[in-house]
Protein backbone atom coordinates (compact mmCIF):
# COMPACT_ATOMS: atom_id res chain seq x y z
CA UNK A 1 0.00 0.00 0.00
CA UNK A 2 0.82 3.65 -0.84
CA UNK A 3 2.26 5.37 2.10
CA UNK A 4 0.04 8.38 1.12
CA UNK A 5 -2.67 6.00 1.41
CA UNK A 6 -2.54 4.34 5.14
CA UNK A 7 -3.75 5.68 8.07
CA UNK A 8 -1.31 8.36 9.68
CA UNK A 9 -0.65 7.68 13.35
CA UNK A 10 1.23 10.39 15.69
CA UNK A 11 3.49 8.32 18.78
CA UNK A 12 4.03 10.74 21.35
CA UNK A 13 6.81 9.94 24.05
CA UNK A 14 9.65 10.56 25.68
CA UNK A 15 10.88 6.93 26.05
CA UNK A 16 13.09 5.36 23.01
CA UNK A 17 12.38 2.01 24.15
CA UNK A 18 8.34 2.70 23.77
CA UNK A 19 8.92 4.47 20.68
CA UNK A 20 10.34 1.56 18.72
CA UNK A 21 8.24 -1.12 20.06
CA UNK A 22 5.38 1.34 18.76
CA UNK A 23 6.83 1.78 15.69
CA UNK A 24 7.55 -2.27 15.12
CA UNK A 25 4.51 -3.07 15.88
CA UNK A 26 2.58 -0.33 13.58
CA UNK A 27 5.11 0.88 11.26
CA UNK A 28 4.58 -1.48 8.55
CA UNK A 29 0.86 -0.95 8.10
CA UNK A 30 0.87 2.15 9.03
CA UNK A 31 2.17 6.06 8.62
CA UNK A 32 3.88 6.73 11.47
CA UNK A 33 5.48 10.28 13.00
CA UNK A 34 7.10 10.26 16.07
CA UNK A 35 7.57 13.18 18.43
CA UNK A 36 9.67 13.03 21.77
CA UNK A 37 7.42 15.86 23.96
CA UNK A 38 4.39 17.40 23.91
CA UNK A 39 5.72 20.79 22.57
CA UNK A 40 7.00 19.01 19.17
CA UNK A 41 3.77 17.38 18.86
CA UNK A 42 2.16 20.13 18.56
CA UNK A 43 4.75 22.36 16.30
CA UNK A 44 4.20 18.25 13.90
CA UNK A 45 0.68 19.17 13.33
CA UNK A 46 1.41 22.78 13.15
CA UNK A 47 3.34 21.96 10.21
CA UNK A 48 0.66 20.15 8.24
CA UNK A 49 1.42 16.17 9.43
CA UNK A 50 -2.45 15.52 10.17
CA UNK A 51 -2.89 12.13 12.12
CA UNK A 52 -5.60 10.09 12.20
CA UNK A 53 -4.60 9.07 15.31
CA UNK A 54 -2.27 9.92 18.64
CA UNK A 55 -0.95 7.48 21.04
CA UNK A 56 -0.23 9.70 23.74
CA UNK A 57 2.42 9.14 26.80
CA UNK A 58 0.59 11.25 29.68
CA UNK A 59 4.39 11.44 32.07
CA UNK A 60 6.51 13.53 29.99
CA UNK A 61 8.90 16.53 30.70
CA UNK A 62 7.08 19.98 29.52
CA UNK A 63 3.90 19.62 28.66
CA UNK A 64 1.92 16.23 29.37
CA UNK A 65 -0.05 14.09 28.03
CA UNK A 66 -2.88 16.07 29.59
CA UNK A 67 -1.81 19.44 28.48
CA UNK A 68 -1.42 18.26 24.92
CA UNK A 69 -5.05 16.59 25.08
CA UNK A 70 -6.80 19.86 26.04
CA UNK A 71 -4.73 21.88 23.17
CA UNK A 72 -5.72 19.39 20.84
CA UNK A 73 -9.64 18.62 21.09
CA UNK A 74 -9.56 23.45 21.54
CA UNK A 75 -8.88 23.40 18.08
CA UNK A 76 -11.48 22.90 15.57
CA UNK A 77 -9.03 21.96 12.90
CA UNK A 78 -7.52 18.66 15.92
CA UNK A 79 -10.81 18.09 17.81
CA UNK A 80 -12.17 14.88 16.22
CA UNK A 81 -8.63 13.36 16.45
CA UNK A 82 -8.92 10.06 18.53
CA UNK A 83 -6.27 9.75 21.22
CA UNK A 84 -5.39 6.82 23.42
CA UNK A 85 -3.57 7.54 26.33
CA UNK A 86 -0.21 5.51 27.28
CA UNK A 87 0.66 5.39 30.94
CA UNK A 88 2.37 2.81 33.11
CA UNK A 89 -0.12 2.85 35.53
CA UNK A 90 -3.33 4.83 35.80
CA UNK A 91 -6.00 5.17 38.70
CA UNK A 92 -9.36 5.40 38.43
CA UNK A 93 -9.31 8.80 38.53
CA UNK A 94 -7.09 10.10 36.25
CA UNK A 95 -8.56 7.55 34.04
CA UNK A 96 -11.73 9.63 34.31
CA UNK A 97 -10.15 13.08 33.76
CA UNK A 98 -8.83 11.32 30.17
CA UNK A 99 -11.70 10.42 29.70
CA UNK A 100 -13.44 13.74 30.02
CA UNK A 101 -10.78 15.69 28.28
CA UNK A 102 -11.71 14.14 25.31
CA UNK A 103 -9.21 10.25 25.01
CA UNK A 104 -11.41 7.31 23.30
CA UNK A 105 -8.96 4.65 25.52
CA UNK A 106 -5.83 3.67 27.47
CA UNK A 107 -3.32 1.28 26.96
CA UNK A 108 -0.79 0.59 29.76
CA UNK A 109 2.65 0.10 29.24
CA UNK A 110 4.56 -2.62 29.40
CA UNK A 111 2.47 -2.83 26.24
CA UNK A 112 0.62 -5.83 25.17
CA UNK A 113 1.05 -5.85 21.01
CA UNK A 114 -1.84 -7.52 20.38
CA UNK A 115 -4.01 -5.09 22.48
CA UNK A 116 -1.84 -2.26 20.79
CA UNK A 117 -2.86 -3.87 17.25
CA UNK A 118 -6.69 -4.46 18.12
CA UNK A 119 -7.00 -1.25 19.70
CA UNK A 120 -5.52 0.84 17.35
CA UNK A 121 -7.61 -0.92 14.86
CA UNK A 122 -10.38 -0.34 16.42
CA UNK A 123 -10.30 3.27 16.47
CA UNK A 124 -9.02 3.42 13.28
CA UNK A 125 -12.27 1.85 12.05
CA UNK A 126 -14.39 4.14 14.06
CA UNK A 127 -12.82 7.35 13.24
CA UNK A 128 -13.30 6.04 9.54
CA UNK A 129 -16.61 5.07 9.95
CA UNK A 130 -17.38 8.12 11.26
CA UNK A 131 -15.77 10.53 8.10
CA UNK A 132 -17.57 8.30 6.17
CA UNK A 133 -20.69 8.91 7.70
CA UNK A 134 -20.23 12.86 8.51
CA UNK A 135 -19.32 12.71 4.48
CA UNK A 136 -22.85 10.62 4.18
CA UNK A 137 -24.72 13.71 5.89
CA UNK A 138 -23.09 16.41 4.46
CA UNK A 139 -23.77 14.99 0.62
CA UNK A 140 -27.73 14.53 2.15
CA UNK A 141 -27.65 18.24 3.33
CA UNK A 142 -26.51 19.62 -0.07
CA UNK A 143 -29.32 17.20 -1.78
CA UNK A 144 -31.69 18.56 0.78
CA UNK A 145 -30.92 21.76 -0.17
CA UNK A 146 -30.85 21.21 -4.04
CA UNK A 147 -34.32 20.07 -3.50
CA UNK A 148 -35.94 22.44 -0.86
CA UNK A 149 -34.47 25.38 -3.35
CA UNK A 150 -36.11 23.46 -6.74
CA UNK A 151 -39.58 23.30 -4.67
CA UNK A 152 -38.68 26.77 -4.04
CA UNK A 153 -38.44 27.45 -7.62
CA UNK A 154 -41.27 25.78 -8.37
CA UNK A 155 -43.62 27.77 -5.98
CA UNK A 156 -42.59 30.91 -7.23
CA UNK A 157 -43.13 29.93 -10.94
CA UNK A 158 -46.84 28.35 -9.67
CA UNK A 159 -47.28 32.03 -8.31
CA UNK A 160 -46.23 33.90 -10.86
CA UNK A 161 -48.06 31.90 -13.67
CA UNK A 162 -51.19 32.52 -11.56
CA UNK A 163 -50.63 36.02 -11.33
CA UNK A 164 -49.91 36.39 -14.67
CA UNK A 165 -53.29 34.96 -15.63
CA UNK A 166 -54.82 37.40 -13.36
CA UNK A 167 -53.02 39.84 -15.06
CA UNK A 168 -54.10 38.76 -18.45
CA UNK A 169 -57.86 40.04 -17.56
CA UNK A 170 -56.04 43.44 -17.56
CA UNK A 171 -53.41 43.49 -19.86
CA UNK A 172 -52.31 47.33 -19.65
CA UNK A 173 -50.95 46.27 -16.00
CA UNK A 174 -48.14 44.89 -17.72
CA UNK A 175 -45.26 44.09 -15.02
CA UNK A 176 -47.41 45.56 -12.41
CA UNK A 177 -46.79 42.26 -10.81
CA UNK A 178 -42.78 42.52 -10.76
CA UNK A 179 -42.75 45.95 -9.67
CA UNK A 180 -45.46 46.00 -6.38
CA UNK A 181 -42.89 42.82 -5.28
CA UNK A 182 -40.18 45.60 -4.99
CA UNK A 183 -42.02 48.05 -3.63
CA UNK A 184 -43.64 46.07 -0.91
CA UNK A 185 -39.46 44.91 -0.32
CA UNK A 186 -38.19 48.24 -0.57
CA UNK A 187 -41.15 49.25 2.02
CA UNK A 188 -40.48 46.20 4.60
CA UNK A 189 -37.09 46.60 4.51
CA UNK A 190 -36.78 50.13 5.88
CA UNK A 191 -39.90 49.86 7.86
CA UNK A 192 -37.37 46.90 10.22
CA UNK A 193 -34.90 49.32 10.54
CA UNK A 194 -36.72 52.70 10.76
CA UNK A 195 -40.64 52.14 12.16
CA UNK A 196 -42.33 50.54 15.27
CA UNK A 197 -43.12 47.79 13.39
CA UNK A 198 -39.55 46.20 13.68
CA UNK A 199 -40.56 43.45 15.88
CA UNK A 200 -42.90 42.30 13.81
CA UNK A 201 -40.49 42.28 10.29
CA UNK A 202 -38.00 39.87 9.73
CA UNK A 203 -36.30 38.27 6.97
CA UNK A 204 -38.53 35.13 6.85
CA UNK A 205 -41.63 37.72 7.14
CA UNK A 206 -39.78 40.27 4.06
CA UNK A 207 -39.14 36.44 2.20
CA UNK A 208 -43.22 35.61 2.41
CA UNK A 209 -44.31 39.46 1.60
CA UNK A 210 -42.25 39.84 -1.24
CA UNK A 211 -43.67 36.01 -2.58
CA UNK A 212 -47.19 36.92 -1.54
CA UNK A 213 -47.26 39.93 -3.36
CA UNK A 214 -47.72 39.24 -7.22
CA UNK A 215 -50.98 37.22 -5.85
CA UNK A 216 -52.63 40.70 -4.60
CA UNK A 217 -55.10 40.99 -6.94
CA UNK A 218 -55.93 37.36 -8.31
CA UNK A 219 -59.43 37.64 -7.21
CA UNK A 220 -59.88 39.86 -10.56
CA UNK A 221 -60.12 36.42 -12.48
CA UNK A 222 -63.82 36.41 -10.73
CA UNK A 223 -64.69 39.76 -11.90
CA UNK A 224 -66.51 39.97 -15.41
CA UNK A 225 -64.34 41.69 -18.28
CA UNK A 226 -67.70 44.55 -19.24
CA UNK A 227 -66.61 45.81 -15.14
CA UNK A 228 -62.45 44.76 -14.98
CA UNK A 229 -61.84 46.70 -18.28
CA UNK A 230 -64.58 49.25 -18.85
CA UNK A 231 -62.45 52.70 -19.98
CA UNK A 232 -64.84 54.88 -18.28
CA UNK A 233 -66.34 55.55 -14.56
CA UNK A 234 -67.92 52.52 -12.81
CA UNK A 235 -71.40 53.10 -11.88
CA UNK A 236 -72.91 51.97 -8.07
CA UNK A 237 -73.84 48.39 -9.42
CA UNK A 238 -70.36 47.84 -10.96
CA UNK A 239 -68.18 49.26 -8.31
CA UNK A 240 -69.82 46.48 -6.39
CA UNK A 241 -69.17 44.03 -8.66
CA UNK A 242 -65.41 45.50 -8.57
CA UNK A 243 -64.78 45.31 -4.99
CA UNK A 244 -65.45 41.44 -5.03
CA UNK A 245 -62.15 40.56 -6.44
CA UNK A 246 -60.96 40.99 -2.95
CA UNK A 247 -63.63 38.41 -1.30
CA UNK A 248 -62.80 36.18 -4.65
CA UNK A 249 -58.64 36.38 -3.46
CA UNK A 250 -59.56 35.31 0.06
CA UNK A 251 -61.93 32.42 -1.50
CA UNK A 252 -59.19 31.29 -3.24
CA UNK A 253 -56.74 31.13 -0.60
CA UNK A 254 -58.91 29.45 2.01
CA UNK A 255 -59.82 26.89 -0.69
CA UNK A 256 -55.51 26.08 -0.86
CA UNK A 257 -55.41 26.13 2.68
CA UNK A 258 -58.55 23.47 3.12
CA UNK A 259 -57.12 21.54 0.53
CA UNK A 260 -53.20 21.54 1.41
CA UNK A 261 -53.31 22.89 5.46
CA UNK A 262 -52.23 25.80 6.83
CA UNK A 263 -49.19 27.99 5.80
CA UNK A 264 -47.40 31.28 6.79
CA UNK A 265 -47.75 31.81 3.04
CA UNK A 266 -51.08 31.12 2.67
CA UNK A 267 -52.03 33.36 5.54
CA UNK A 268 -49.83 36.28 4.23
CA UNK A 269 -51.21 36.03 1.09
CA UNK A 270 -54.63 35.76 2.00
CA UNK A 271 -54.13 38.93 4.17
CA UNK A 272 -52.87 40.70 1.12
CA UNK A 273 -55.30 39.72 -1.55
CA UNK A 274 -58.19 40.77 1.20
CA UNK A 275 -57.23 43.71 2.92
CA UNK A 276 -55.25 45.84 0.50
CA UNK A 277 -57.77 47.93 -0.25
CA UNK A 278 -58.81 48.80 3.09
CA UNK A 279 -57.70 52.19 4.88
CA UNK A 280 -55.98 53.42 7.34
CA UNK A 281 -59.03 55.67 8.29
CA UNK A 282 -61.84 53.05 8.01
CA UNK A 283 -63.43 54.32 4.84
CA UNK A 284 -61.69 51.27 3.10
CA UNK A 285 -63.13 47.36 1.81
CA UNK A 286 -64.66 44.82 2.16
CA UNK A 287 -64.68 45.20 6.09
CA UNK A 288 -64.14 48.85 6.32
CA UNK A 289 -61.03 47.97 8.54
CA UNK A 290 -59.08 50.63 10.72
CA UNK A 291 -55.71 51.55 11.76
CA UNK A 292 -53.98 48.70 13.17
CA UNK A 293 -56.53 46.26 12.27
CA UNK A 294 -56.15 46.08 8.90
CA UNK A 295 -52.67 43.47 8.64
CA UNK A 296 -49.49 44.99 8.19
CA UNK A 297 -49.00 43.25 5.03
CA UNK A 298 -52.06 44.93 3.40
CA UNK A 299 -51.02 48.17 4.49
CA UNK A 300 -47.85 47.97 2.96
CA UNK A 301 -49.04 46.35 0.18
CA UNK A 302 -51.84 49.21 0.04
CA UNK A 303 -49.15 51.99 -0.82
CA UNK A 304 -47.03 49.50 -3.61
CA UNK A 305 -50.22 48.98 -5.34
CA UNK A 306 -51.50 52.27 -5.22
CA UNK A 307 -48.53 53.84 -6.16
CA UNK A 308 -47.86 51.47 -9.49
CA UNK A 309 -51.61 52.05 -10.27
CA UNK A 310 -51.20 56.09 -10.22
CA UNK A 311 -47.68 56.17 -12.20
CA UNK A 312 -49.40 53.33 -15.18
CA UNK A 313 -51.67 54.06 -18.04
CA UNK A 314 -54.86 52.09 -17.33
CA UNK A 315 -58.27 51.85 -19.51
CA UNK A 316 -59.89 54.30 -17.64
CA UNK A 317 -56.40 56.89 -17.11
CA UNK A 318 -53.59 58.21 -18.40
CA UNK A 319 -50.49 57.82 -16.42
CA UNK A 320 -49.34 60.40 -13.76
CA UNK A 321 -46.12 61.58 -13.31
CA UNK A 322 -43.75 60.23 -9.83
CA UNK A 323 -44.35 63.76 -8.56
CA UNK A 324 -48.18 63.65 -9.05
CA UNK A 325 -48.40 60.34 -7.50
CA UNK A 326 -46.29 61.26 -4.66
CA UNK A 327 -48.32 64.33 -3.76
CA UNK A 328 -51.49 61.87 -4.22
CA UNK A 329 -49.66 59.63 -1.23
CA UNK A 330 -48.66 62.38 1.03
CA UNK A 331 -52.61 63.61 0.84
CA UNK A 332 -53.34 59.78 1.86
CA UNK A 333 -50.94 59.65 4.89
CA UNK A 334 -52.91 59.21 8.01
CA UNK A 335 -56.34 58.79 6.25
CA UNK A 336 -55.71 56.73 3.33
CA UNK A 337 -52.34 55.23 4.19
CA UNK A 338 -50.71 54.22 7.69
CA UNK A 339 -49.03 57.63 8.62
CA UNK A 340 -45.79 55.28 9.32
CA UNK A 341 -45.72 53.64 6.13
CA UNK A 342 -46.44 56.82 4.08
CA UNK A 343 -43.14 58.13 5.38
CA UNK A 344 -41.02 54.96 4.49
CA UNK A 345 -42.72 55.85 1.21
CA UNK A 346 -41.48 59.02 1.07
CA UNK A 347 -38.00 58.27 1.92
CA UNK A 348 -37.76 55.36 -0.47
CA UNK A 349 -39.00 57.48 -3.43
CA UNK A 350 -35.78 57.20 -5.56
CA UNK A 351 -35.87 53.48 -4.53
CA UNK A 352 -39.47 53.53 -6.11
CA UNK A 353 -38.50 55.65 -9.87
CA UNK A 354 -35.29 52.69 -9.86
CA UNK A 355 -37.65 49.94 -9.64
CA UNK A 356 -40.30 51.31 -11.99
CA UNK A 357 -37.50 52.28 -14.60
CA UNK A 358 -36.41 48.73 -14.06
CA UNK A 359 -39.66 46.87 -14.76
CA UNK A 360 -41.14 49.22 -17.35
CA UNK A 361 -44.09 47.63 -19.21
CA UNK A 362 -43.16 46.98 -23.02
CA UNK A 363 -44.58 49.23 -25.42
Amino acid sequence: MSPYLKDKILIVDDEVFYISVLIEVLGSKYHVSVAKSGEQALERIAQGFMPDLVLLDILMPGLDGYEVCKKLKSNPDTSNIPIIFLTVKAEIEEEILGFELGAVDYITKPFSLPIIRARVKTHLALTSANRALAEQNHDLEAKVLERTAEISRTQDVAIYCMASLAETRDNETGKHIRRTQYYVKALAEYLRENSPYSASIDDAYIDLLFKSAPLHDIGKVGVPDAVLLKPGKLDEGEWSEMKKHAEYGKSAMESAENEYGNSSYLSIAKEIAYSHHERWDGSGYPEGLAEEDIPLSARIMAIADCYDALICRRVYKPPFTHEQATSIIKEGRGCHFDPHIADAFDALQEEFIKIADRFQDDD
